[in-house]
C-alpha cells in the first residue's frame, strides 16, 4: 500500500451530497478485482455524455463539459472535496480503487458511510473530516476565478490553504500508523513475518503431519 504522510496538491469541488458508491464507480465496472484499471470510469455516468460497458475505448467517448472533472482548470489535482455522506450506498472496495487510479490522494468531507471510510484506510486513500462551516470555506477557495491547492499533513493532521486556511482533523491512531508507514493488513502481517516463520517451524516439529505434501 502507498504511504501518505504529505500532499500538496489542486482541489477539486464536487458540490454534491450522498454521493453514492454507484455513482463513484457504477456497477458494470465491478467484475474485475484486480484494483487497478478503474480510474478512468470513476464518476462514469457524470463525466461522459453516453452509457459507458467494459472494454470500451473510453478515450473516444464524449466527455460532459458541464461536470468538474472534465474542467482543465483541475487537471491533475490530487485531493477530492465533497459534501456531507460521501461514499454511501453498497459497500465495494472498487470506489476507493477508481478515486485512487484518478490520481486522487485524499477526500474531505463533513462525514462518510462507515464502509467507504474502511475502505479507504484500508486502501490508502485518506478520507479527511472537517466541520460543516470548515468544507465551506474550502469550497468558497476552491470554487472562485483560479483553482487552489491545500497541503494536507497527516503528522501534524492539519489541512492549510490559502486565505489563511487553516484545520486540523481528527484520526484513529493506529489508521495514522498505517497510513504513514504504508501498511495495509497483508502489510502489517508480514511486519511478524520472522516470527510466523518461527511459529511455522515448531509446528513442523510438533506435527509433521501436517506438512506433509
Amino acid at each position: 500500500m502507498q504511504q501518505f504522510v504529505k500532499e500538496t496538491g489542486l482541489v477539486v469541488p464536487l458540490d454534491r451530497s450522498n454521493v453514492d458508491t454507484d455513482q463513484i464507480i457504477p456497477k458494470q465496472y465491478l467484475k474485475s478485482i484486480k484494483r487497478s484499471g478503474f480510474g478512468v470510469n470513476l464518476f462514469d455516468d457524470w463525466r461522459y455524455m453516453e452509457p459507458g460497458e467494459p472494454g470500451m475505448d473510453h478515450t473516444a467517448r464524449p466527455l460532459n463539459p458541464d461536470f468538474v472533472l472534465n474542467d482543465p482548470r483541475y487537471a491533475g489535482a490530487s485531493i477530492l472535496l465533497a459534501r456531507d455522506n460521501f461514499g454511501c450506498g453498497s459497500s465495494r472496495e472498487h470506489a476507493p480503487w477508481a478515486i485512487l487510479e484518478y490520481g486522487f490522494k485524499a477526500v474531505i468531507a463533513p462525514s462518510y458511510a462507515d464502509i467507504f471510510f474502511n475502505n479507504s484506510f484500508k486502501n490508502g486513500l485518506l478520507p479527511v473530516i472537517l466541520a460543516e462551516s470548515e468544507v465551506d470555506a474550502l469550497f468558497a477557495l476552491a470554487t472562485g476565478d483560479h483553482p487552489v491547492e491545500i497541503t494536507i499533513d497527516l503528522q501534524s493532521q492539519t489541512v492549510v490553504g490559502p486565505n489563511g486556511f487553516d484545520a486540523s482533523f481528527d484520526i484513529d491512531p493506529f489508521r495514522k500508523t498505517c497510513l504513514l508507514e504504508g501498511l495495509d493488513e497483508i502489510g502489517l502481517s508480514l511486519k511478524d513475518a520472522n516470527v510466523i516463520r518461527a511459529y511455522e517451524a515448531e509446528r513442523a516439529i510438533d506435527a509433521p503431519w501436517l506438512f506433509r505434501d
